[in-house]
Order: C-alpha cells, then structure tokens, then sequence
C-alpha cells in the first residue's frame, strides 16, 4: 500500500513540485492533495498541472484544525511534507502525525529560525551576518517555529561577495537535491 503523502506550500510550490516529480516513478509514494493557505499561491496552478487537487484553508480552519484533519482522514493521508508553508502548525496536527509531520528550513538551524524568519528574509540575515556558509535544515515540526529534532543538514559557502539572491540560488539547489531523497530515506520502508 502506498505511503499517501500531503504537501502543506505557502507560496510558488517549486520545492512541491519536484518533490512530486521525483518520486513520479516510484509507486510506493502517493500525493493526493496539496493544501495551502493563500488562495493566490502558485502552488495551486503547479498543483493542477501535476494533476493533483488543491485546497485552501483559512489562518482560522488552520487553528482549528478540525475541517483539515477530517480532509486528512478522508483521504488516508500518513505523512505531512511542509514545502515553503508559513503558518505556525498548531498542537492538534502534531498529536495526529507524530514524528510525521517534516518541515524544510532555508538556513542551518539553530542559527536563523524563528517566526518570521522565512525566504528572502533568512537569506538577507546570512548576508547582514557576514556567515561563510548557509545551507538547509530538514526537521520534525514541534510546537515552536524551526526547534524540531533535526534529521538532515546540508551546506553551502556564503562569499564575501554574495548577495541574499545568490545564497537564495545556492539554497534552493541544496533543497531541490536533497529535499526528496531525505522523505524517501524516511519513508520509504514502511
């Protein structure tokens, strides 16, 4: 039976797009829904073009929780994947997907997480800070922005030279790579 996989995107959807493509000849990865909270997202339009249904939830359906846990259930989903999704996960996701709920950070925690730290924001704070390096941090969620038990890190140099766009592009090569290869190293022998 395959693991049914839910991706939770904020914004454009690159990192949930590649996700799914990756594992596009792989039959023990599911994907049936993408869920977002920004009706505009882009997510939405890669969404369609995967053939894959999208909803969006308001900040309230979110803190709740109730209407997304029942979509959850209905649609068997085991594991959530958060792919650029920017709202706080509340308690209630948490108890039901323990240590199945893994969130991708731009930056190499502990070192600039936290609310509102976030895209073009944590990539403009690696540069103020004169950091030789950068990098990602794949995570469980916990109940706190960015503190969840750290499964993978990757690097990249930061260059006295670089700017937040280039260590954005440095970045994002780091999540496309490595991103999809970390859910399949934790799930892909249930």
């Amino acid at each position: 039976m395959p693991l049914k996989i839910a991706i939770f995107a904020s914004g454009s959807g690159s990192n949930a797009e590649n996700i799914v493509k990756f594992f596009s000849t792989n039959s023990h990865f599911e994907f049936p829904l993408i869920i977002s909270n920004k009706a505009d997202a882009f997510v939405h339009e890669r969404a369609e073009k995967l053939q894959i249904p999208s909803k969006t939830f308001s900040k309230d359906d979110f803190s709740s929780g109730e209407v997304i846990l029942n979509l959850l259930k209905q649609h068997n989903i085991d594991v959530i994947v958060l792919a650029g999704f920017l709202l706080k996960i509340p308690t209630a996701f948490i108890e039901a997907f323990p240590n199945k709920i893994v969130n991708i950070h731009p930056a190499l925690l502990p070192k600039f997480g936290g609310k509102g730290m976030y895209g073009a924001h944590v990539h403009q704070a690696v540069v103020d800070a004169r950091e030789t390096e950068s990098g990602i941090t794949i995570h469980y969620i916990s109940g706190n922005y960015d503190e969840g038990d750290i499964i993978f890190q990757a690097q990249c140099p930061v260059l006295p030279s670089d700017t937040a766009e280039t260590v954005a592009d440095k970045v994002h090569a780091l999540e496309y790579e490595h991103f999809p290869k970390v859910i399949e190293r934790l799930w892909g022998e249930l």
